[in-house]
């Protein structure tokens, strides 16, 4: 769990290196000096300058930053921001939120390449490789969870440990210490039901470890629950040549984004319905929780919630807000209609003032995250 968290923690600060290299290389592209880009925020801990921009390590490892001349203030030069036309403002502005799309596309890209996880029905058939039964959800106090099962695990095989001779599956009946190999759903819940109050034995496979696990399945479980506690999901890997994977990966990308936006519009009319929205906001600390459990699933689930969390972030800066691109986007369109720039002290206190507010939900999801933990 630890190495997740670690390379999560290291996926995260990625993602914002490659916004900023976004700003970074139009900023470049259209003549304007970058005076610093910076991994994670000061005090700085190391600085070279290459050309007329300085690279730096700095102390706090929460993401990075680009320190454009003529950004935050007005500056006469021909190589400030400031001077520059509003079409080459506004792509410098847009290119840290367009790398993260470019990011989730590519990332797509390589794992239609290598195989997509694919939840899959019991009598699907198609192009699939390695199709298992995985298990998607523990719940509180069951005996999956006393057992030590995880999300992620696979379950390989089963044995029970009682001759039962009046239980057919299809034509052949379960023997005791008969050993089946398990890739659908239906067998493991029949295997389950049938074994209800008996100890059994399931072969798990959790990253590269295989191991044996005795449990005994509920007689009577509670409402909406399984005999043992879990939710199940059968899958596969399917792959596509190298020729349609990029096609594939602009679909998926596009696909995610339209879901994500759909979800938030739904959640804003019930929310002016004053109807429940269903959303939960998820903090550094909930998101770390899906790394951990994307993890335990797999390379390719990881990567792929790297991709996705990648189009939400991107969904996220894009927003008309201050303290984001689309903030800052907002506030140059403004200044195209009016014919003049906003007072500096202006945008600077609103930018703090919602910056502030951010910070203080921020805490407050934090909190609430770390109380579901325990």
């Amino acid at each position: 769990m630890v190495l997740i968290i670690i390379v999560a923690f290291i996926s995260l600060i990625l993602l914002m290196v490659i916004h900023e290299l976004g700003h970074f290389l139009l900023a470049k592209k259209f003549g304007v000096k970058v005076e610093e880009f910076g991994i994670g925020y000061p005090p700085k801990i190391f600085g070279k300058k290459f050309g007329e921009t300085i690279y730096s390590l700095n102390l706090l490892p929460f993401g990075a930053f680009v320190r454009i001349t003529g950004e935050s203030e007005a500056i006469n030069n021909p190589r400030s921001f400031s001077t520059k036309p509003f079409y080459q403002k506004a792509l410098i502005i847009l290119g840290g939120v367009v790398s993260f799309w470019i990011i989730s596309f590519l990332i797509f890209t390589v794992i239609m390449v290598t195989g997509v996880p694919t939840q899959i029905d019991d009598n699907e058939t198609g192009n699939f490789r390695n199709p298992k039964v995985q298990i998607l959800a523990v719940a509180p106090n069951s005996p999956a969870k006393t057992a030590g099962i995880k999300i992620g695990d696979t379950i390989l095989k089963t044995r029970n440990l009682k001759s039962l001779p009046a239980i057919a599956f299809g034509d052949s009946r379960w023997q005791a210490g008969e050993i089946r190999n398990i890739d659908k759903i239906k067998d493991f819940q029949d295997f389950v039901s049938e074994n209800k109050g008996q100890e059994i034995i399931l072969t798990m496979q959790r990253g590269k470890t295989i191991f044996d696990l005795p449990i005994v399945p509920r007689q009577n479980p509670p409402e909406n629950e399984g005999a043992l506690g879990v939710a199940l999901a059968r899958t596969a890997l399917t792959n596509y040549p190298w020729y349609i994977a990029p096609l594939k990966g602009v679909q998926v990308t596009f696909n995610f984004t339209k879901l994500a936006l759909s979800g938030w519009i739904t959640a804003i009319t019930r929310l002016v319905k004053n109807q429940p929205t269903g959303v939960e906001l998820m903090g550094p600390v909930g998101i770390f929780g899906l790394f951990v459990q994307a993890g335990q699933m797999g390379v390719t689930y990881f990567f792929q919630l790297v991709a996705i969390i990648s189009i939400f972030v991107a969904l996220m800066n894009i927003l008309p807000i201050p303290s984001t691109d689309g903030g800052k986007l907002l506030f140059l369109i403004i200044e195209k209609i009016k014919g003049k720039p906003i007072s500096q002290k202006i945008t600077q206190n609103i930018e703090m003032a919602f910056f502030s507010l951010l910070i203080i939900l921020l805490i407050v999801i934090t909190i609430k995250d770390i109380g579901k933990l325990f």
